[in-house]
């Protein structure tokens, strides 16, 4: 938040009064408005109704209002009577009109006001004219504008008009990544606090929180937004234009969906305020947004039009960061000509040269790859150079991001090992930041910036023909964020208190629902706390230590006769690495794309079978899907197959798949893990010896007697039904659980699998609570609908239950991916219990209590039986 000083007069009278109105701008600014009013009513003289005005105009940009702010602040230059006054009036206005995007006319009423001002005042001036050069993107003169302020107020004694212009040069510094900004900063907040300047104390904090997050530290960042927030709102004052700096935290993890979300809250409020400047940066973050989401036309269309109004407002600096996102987009549909290759070098040239160096780099290296692909290898070799630099400096994904360009680089001139070096570097880098990363949702959505490293690593083994290298990079970034223990404080009490208010609001709504009351204001509610919830949860501190990935002999020593099956996307085929009795082989599995439409064919087809609809037509369609994934999937595997236990590692949406209900599959004990080193870590583990927790939800008839009968099967259990199966007990039961099963109505939410829940007696158990729990049960069996599914990110990092809780040490997890009955489920589950509790390892008895229970079955039996999987390490 840039600060722009409503300026203290030293004349007398009256202008007191107004002076009381300017010094409660930056306290109370609905308090500064009616002290004005009462000066202009009281009918003074020219200056201090000019002085009044213009306190009026400041108070109401600080509400958004900047209609309202720019016709008080020309009033108060045309009821100026002296020289001054007149100047300040300027001053005040060139804020404002840069503020609505009028940066040309805001530059020329600032300079204009320079020659009628000295002391603090000349000041102020230098300061202002740094804030509107600063809105015009002419950083180096904003700079230096602000720096001549800080020397005038300190010679001058004016701690107000030196903190202002240390927040202005912090900022500005944080934005570029140069030194010194974080310093500025402190001592801004530390003077406003000393003046007792509340709002602009909280601006200066929550620009402390835009330098963490510049420098990569997002948990300090999340700290210092969710503090500030709390004060914005008890100061009453809003701060749309802030929704900006959320949306760049969010996209620096990333959490692209929900950074799509603020972008377009964003421009809806900015718009309806006429806050263009603001506006013009909200269009380009949501083009930015959109071309990491994928969606290209989006992308294109809002930074063409965020580039006209940059243009209008003749910033030509984030004019050229706007373009760099068109033309990635149009890079992205294919386009490859010369003019494109023109146009993106032109334009990395021009960020680079105004301060832009991160987009800079990604279009520089965007250039380079456009090069190679028509046929201008010098041309490229020369982009990636540049870009390569990049690896020695500056945040972790930018450095990553130069190790990629070095790779590429000699990958051009035929130096395939160095290039993978350099990979592994860049990957090590990212691995590094990962541990930075406390919460796991942050680190599942970091694996974005692995991407492409990962992706360069897996061609070049895949092209060597090499399949333990093609193993050893599909691990490389795969589910790391299953490497590390969440760092998730247990006795988080502002966490505590935020769920267990969501979960109240979650069953007043409900109850609102059914009673068919209105439920607008209950929904706003659960949305508030939800947001609260992300940001607590994402705020922790990081982890310590990444797990390598295992090579295929340390695969091969655990994994005894069982065979490995891991599922690699390289372009567009699917690949897979088949380990068997020590050696990997490598096969291709034909176009992913083929397996990912049979994937969902097959899933509807066993949903409708569950669910309702035509048994004989849901019956073919299922088993025709079948039958065609399964030959795609296994035929080339099979001589390697033979009959013996499977692990497998799915990739993308093949994370879903029914996989009992797969020929290959039925009766063969399958373990589905997230990755092969998740799997490793997974079947290493010891299990605690507490007594089994059964747990039945509410308005589930068939879960308690579920629970009832289990009882009987597990000597020892400890069965928690009715009133007393609370989130608290069960919470609390799983601590050192040797095994759980909870019978309960369950629901994904793959808008964010963190907030998926089991509903309690005392309402939803939302998965983030999982998290809490310091000795995690050895097994857990969830009868739930879908209590199996996740939601899978780059990388195939997954969120839901399942990577809560294998993150946190659970060995195996027997869960649903598909909706299943309730009352017939109760005898597959006895079963299950029955052989487990034999001594039968989770994958085998779950392989053969679904095999006798088809027996017994029809058609919709087979498909609820195969609804299971046994994840983790079975």
């Amino acid at each position: 938040m840039v600060n722009s000083p409503p300026v203290p007069d030293s004349t007398t009278g009256g202008v007191d009064t107004a002076q009381a109105a300017l010094d409660a701008v930056q306290r109370r600014p609905s308090d500064a408005i009616m002290i004005a009013e009462r000066v202009l009513a009281a009918g003074t003289d020219d200056d201090e109704r000019s002085t009044a005005d213009r306190a009026i105009g400041l108070a109401l940009r600080e509400l958004n209002d900047l209609a309202g702010a720019r016709r008080h602040l020309r009033r108060a230059v045309r009821s100026a009577g002296t020289a001054r006054t007149r100047a300040l009036a300027r001053m005040s206005l060139g804020y404002v009109l840069a503020s609505s995007g009028h940066t040309a006319a805001a530059l020329r009423a600032v300079t204009a006001a320079l020659p009628d001002l000295t002391g603090a005042d000349a000041g102020r001036g230098r300061m202002q004219r740094g804030v509107v050069l600063h809105y015009r993107g002419r950083y180096d003169e904003a700079v230096r504008d602000y720096g001549l302020a800080i020397d005038i107020a300190q010679r001058e004694g004016d701690l107000l008009l030196e903190a202002r212009a240390r927040n202005n040069r912090g900022l500005l510094n944080a934005h570029r990544g140069t030194t010194g900004g974080a310093d500025d900063l402190s001592r801004a907040a530390t003077a406003f606090d000393r003046l007792g300047l509340d709002l602009a104390a909280a601006d200066a904090r929550w620009n402390s929180g835009i330098a963490a997050g510049r420098r990569g530290d997002i948990a300090a960042a999340l700290r210092c937004f969710a503090a500030v927030g709390e004060e914005y709102r008890r100061l009453a004052v809003p701060r749309p234009a802030l929704l900006l700096d959320r949306f760049e935290l969010l996209l620096s993890v990333p959490l692209v969906d929900e950074a799509v979300q603020v972008a377009a809250v964003a421009i809806q409020e900015l718009r309806r305020r006429g806050m263009a400047s603001d506006l013009a940066e909200a269009l380009l973050a949501q083009a930015r947004a959109a071309l990491l989401a994928g969606d290209l036309a989006t992308a294109a269309e809002a930074a063409a039009a965020a580039r006209t109004r940059f243009r209008r407002q003749g910033r030509r600096t984030w004019a050229a960061f706007a373009r760099h996102v068109e033309l990635r987009a149009e890079a992205r549909r294919g386009t490859r000509t010369p003019a494109l290759l023109t146009a993106m070098t032109r334009t990395a040239d021009q960020l680079d040269g105004t301060g832009w160096a991160d987009p800079a780099l990604v279009t520089r290296i965007d250039a380079g790859l456009l090069a190679s692909a028509v046929g201008r290898p010098d041309r490229a070799l020369a982009l990636f150079t540049v870009a390569a630099r990049a690896r020695t400096r500056g945040t972790a994904p930018r450095r990553a991001q130069g190790w990629y360009a070095l790779a590429l680089s000699r990958r051009l001139g035929g130096d395939e090992a160095g290039a993978a070096r350099a990979l592994r570097r860049g990957l090590g880098v990212l691995d590094r930041h990962r541990t930075s990363l406390g919460a796991t949702e942050l680190r599942a959505s970091s694996g974005a910036y692995g991407q492409e490293l990962a992706a360069e690593g897996l061609d070049i083994a895949i092209r060597a023909g090499a399949p333990a290298q093609v193993l050893a990079w599909a691990e490389r970034w795969r589910a790391n964020a299953l490497r590390m223990r969440p760092a998730l404080p247990p006795d988080d009490p502002d966490l505590v208190a935020a769920l267990a208010e969501l979960r109240l609001v979650s069953g007043l709504l409900e109850d609102a629902v059914l009673a068919g009351r209105p439920v607008r204001a209950l929904r706003g509610r659960q949305t508030r706390l939800e947001q609260r919830i992300r940001d607590l949860a994402r705020r922790v501190p990081g982890a310590a230590g990444v797990t390598a990935p295992p090579g295929v002999r340390r695969l091969a020593d655990r994994l005894g006769f069982r065979v490995l099956v891991e599922l690699v996307a390289h372009g567009d085929r699917l690949k897979a690495v088949l380990v068997r009795d020590g050696r990997a082989s490598l096969h291709d599995l034909g176009p992913l794309a083929e397996a990912a439409r049979l994937a969902r064919w097959h899933r509807f087809g066993l949903r409708r079978l569950i669910v309702g609809g035509d048994p004989t037509a849901a019956r073919v369609g299922a088993a025709h899907a079948a039958a065609a994934l399964d030959s795609q999937l296994f035929d080339p595997l099979r001589p390697r197959l033979g009959d013996r236990p499977l692990v497998i590692v799915p990739v993308g949406v093949l994370h879903s798949v029914a996989w009992a209900g797969l020929p290959t599959c039925v009766g063969r004990a399958v373990t589905v893990a997230p990755s092969a080193t998740a799997w490793l870590q997974a079947d290493r583990r010891t299990t605690w010896a507490g007594p089994p927790v059964l747990a039945s939800g509410p308005r589930l008839a068939a879960g308690r007697a579920e629970v009832e009968r289990l009882a009987e099967v597990l000597p020892g259990a400890r069965p928690l039904v009715g009133p007393d199966a609370t989130a608290g007990a069960l919470t609390a039961a799983l601590d050192g659980a040797g095994m759980v099963h909870i019978a309960a109505h369950g629901t994904f939410r793959a808008d964010n699998p963190q907030f998926s829940t089991l509903e309690l007696a005392d309402g939803p158990l939302f998965a983030y609570e999982w998290e809490r729990v310091a000795r995690p049960p050895g097994c857990v069996v969830l009868s739930a609908c879908e209590s199996g599914l996740t939601d899978v990110r780059p990388g195939d990092e997954i969120m839901g239950f399942a990577a809560v809780l294998l993150a946190l040490g659970t060995r195996c997890l027997i869960a649903t991916v598909l909706p299943v009955p309730a009352e017939p489920t109760t005898a597959l589950m006895v079963d299950l219990h029955r052989r487990m509790w034999a001594g039968a390892r989770p994958a085998s008895a779950l392989a053969d209590a679904q095999q006798a229970f088809v027996a017994t079955g029809d058609s919709t039996a087979r498909a609820t039986a195969a609804a299971f999987v046994c994840l983790g390490a079975g």
